[in-house]
């Protein structure tokens, strides 16, 4: 009988050495994987842990949002009373020399015809100063129905729903935004009117 020590024999333990050795690295490797799967744990609940984080940075935004949008509600209400101003001013200039034309134009030896143009474009020029403040005033209207709509969709979100009623169109009777208008439409057509009926006929 062959002895144990032969090389065959030799040569089959160093194989079967071989295999249980690659056997007990597959065994380590595969012991790793519950540790990944507890990194995988900790990275999510260090991501939910970030998610209140998250709220807090969009509740600071939209809290400096809702004051940028009261701050431009404030400066439309304010303009409306500048532009008023504005009206009054150019058109009491514009208007008064006019009337000193009118009366001064045979003193300072103006032809008739000449003084009426210049009555005229006096006019033309008040017209278009109360143009351009209608202008303004609906422009900020508008603005301010965008800033008052958004206004409410931040406190729906934030703080409940009908926080905030929504402007309505409709009540622009309790505008004096309105009662401006009409004041500035109203001014130029009675100037206008006055204008035909007393100024320009006579200056002949």
């Amino acid at each position: 009988m062959p002895s144990l020590s032969t090389p065959g024999t030799t040569a089959a333990r160093d194989e079967l050495t071989a295999l249980k050795s690659r056997n007990s690295r597959r065994t380590v490797t595969v012991v790793t994987y519950p540790d990944d799967r507890s990194d995988r744990v900790g990275a999510m609940t260090a991501l939910g842990d970030a998610r209140p984080e998250a709220q807090g940075v969009r509740n600071e935004f939209a809290l400096e949002r809702y004051r940028y949008i009261l701050q431009q509600i404030h400066a439309v209400n304010e303009n409306a009373h500048r532009f008023l101003a504005i009206y009054q001013t150019l058109a009491t200039a514009l208007v008064g020399a006019a009337l000193a034309l009118f009366v001064g134009y045979r003193k300072w030896g103006v032809a008739p015809a000449t003084a009426r143009g210049g009555v005229i474009g006096l006019l033309i020029l008040a017209t278009m100063v109360a143009a351009f403040t209608i202008m303004l005033i609906v422009v900020g209207t508008l603005a301010w129905l965008d800033y008052r709509n958004e206004e409410c969709d931040i406190t729906d979100e934030m703080v409940g729903t009908g926080f905030r009623k929504r402007p309505r169109p409709g009540n622009f009777a309790r505008w004096y935004e309105t009662y401006v208008l009409l004041f500035i439409t109203v001014s130029v057509i009675t100037m206008w009117v006055l204008a035909g009926s007393f100024v320009l006929p006579a200056m002949r």
